[in-house]
């Protein structure tokens, strides 16, 4: 028996990507770490901006990446141990993450900036130009 998709309808050519996004978005439940995504009202004319917040506590800078990789953007952390402790008990732990949020086309990132343990990076989307694209019919005999 065949698995059936809202994207295998004949009237939704070329969205086998997007179906291949959602699966990977609801494969990723880790909670770790927590976020807040912002809508930031937009100035006089200025195109929609958003802002994602992710509790980093506990990296420097030189311990997070950001980046976009195709319509993804990716922040990452790596702890690294400095010295030898001796612990008597170890509440915070030295872990790393990967956090993906997949972007819409045109999305574009303004910038992160780190700030009492939260990184906010910014993001825009700006409106896209509406064309309308005449396609000229070919008659043959």
């Amino acid at each position: 028996m065949s698995r059936m998709t809202p994207f295998a309808s004949p009237l939704l050519l070329g969205f086998d990507a997007m179906e291949k996004t959602l699966e990977r978005i609801s494969k990723a439940s880790d909670g770790y770490p927590p976020y807040n995504i912002e809508r930031i009202a937009p100035d006089q004319g200025a195109p929609e901006r958003l802002r994602i917040t992710v509790a980093v506590a506990g990296f420097g800078e030189d311990e997070l990446d950001v980046t976009t990789e195709e319509n993804q953007l990716l922040i990452r952390g790596r702890q690294v141990e400095h010295g030898e402790h001796e612990y008597l008990y170890r509440g915070i732990a030295a872990r790393q993450f990967q956090r993906t949020f997949v972007l819409a086309d045109g999305m574009q990132v303004l910038g992160a900036s780190l700030k009492n343990g939260l990184l906010a990076v910014d993001l825009v989307r700006p409106e896209p130009a509406r064309m309308v694209k005449k396609i000229n019919i070919s008659v043959s005999q």
